[in-house]
């Protein structure tokens, strides 16, 4: 049965409504950032650009690395844009947009999230290159789908118990990155980590301006919270809605963070720019090894 209009919602010209792409604009590999300006960081690499377009926060370029060609999508802030961005990317190679039917066949796309973060590990230093092995939602974007299958409900339980989560905000869920990305992005340049995913930049990540925080512990708790030797290192607002969303669609990702600040110590990058660039660089490598 063909999904209705106001379901998947198409621009004139036939794209997805907010992405404002065709299926043959993007690669099946997929890198995603948070920052628009961030895309140019990425594709300056690269050998070639053959398409370009921006709507919105959403811009994307596609081109060739190493001759390997790959899409760098921008995101925007937090899991509500990654709801929107995932989900018109798997309609671009799941549905055929011209019928709105879903097709036979499914494809799977590797969709790599390069972005900054904070450690609130003081063993986790700045400037380093963490991946997120595990990551844990604050918010309720994957409460909305069937998706149980696929959290680790005993650690969300430990998480909650150990923070004496306050009632009335969302349940945390938890999810994994996958493994054969993990493996192949991993070297004795990276560091495992286990990443906490918030709905906003200050309280919701512990940062006090003029307002009062309602546990002004949190962060303390998250840092000594351990789980069968997994701690939480790193704190950032879309890699839990990566994750939960990619397994639910049947793609891979994986969340690859440039650690520029460290929460623990109070210490912020001298240099920012430079440890995303290297950070980049380095994915790139790894992807066309």
């Amino acid at each position: 049965m063909p999904i209705k209009a106001s379901e998947l919602i198409l621009n004139p010209d036939g794209s997805v409504y907010h992405l404002n792409l065709h299926p043959e604009q993007i690669s099946n590999t997929i890198i995603t950032v948070g920052d628009p300006d961030r895309v140019a960081s990425v594709t300056k690499h690269f050998d070639s650009v053959e398409f370009q377009t921006q709507k919105r926060e959403f811009h994307t370029q596609t081109g060739l690395y190493k001759g390997k060609r790959i899409t760098v999508l921008s995101t925007g802030i937090g899991t509500d844009n990654i709801d929107i961005v995932f989900n018109e990317l798997d309609a671009l190679v799941n549905i055929n947009l011209k019928t709105r039917e879903i097709n036979k066949t499914l494809k799977s796309l590797d969709i790599i999230r390069i972005g900054t973060s904070g450690s609130i590990q003081k063993a986790i230093p700045l400037d380093a290159f963490l991946i997120s092995e595990y990551a844990s939602g604050f918010d309720s974007l994957l409460h909305f789908y069937d998706s149980e299958a696929f959290q680790y409900k005993d650690i969300s339980k430990a998480l909650m118990e150990h923070t004496n989560w306050f009632e009335a905000k969302s349940s945390p869920y938890v999810v994994k990155g996958d493994a054969q990305l993990m493996e192949k992005l991993s070297s004795n340049k990276t560091h495992l980590g286990f990443t906490a995913t918030n709905v906003g930049f200050y309280g919701p990540q512990g940062r006090v301006l003029r307002l009062a925080l309602q546990d002004k512990d949190l962060n303390d708790k998250l840092a000594s919270f351990n789980f069968e030797g997994k701690s939480i290192t790193n704190l950032e607002m879309e890699t839990a809605g990566i994750y939960g969303l990619s397994k639910l669609l049947g793609h891979r990702a994986l969340s690859m963070n440039a650690i520029i600040a460290n929460r623990a110590t109070g210490e912020f990058s001298e240099n920012p720019t430079e440890t995303v660039n290297r950070l980049i660089e380095y994915t790139l490598n790894k992807i066309v090894e």
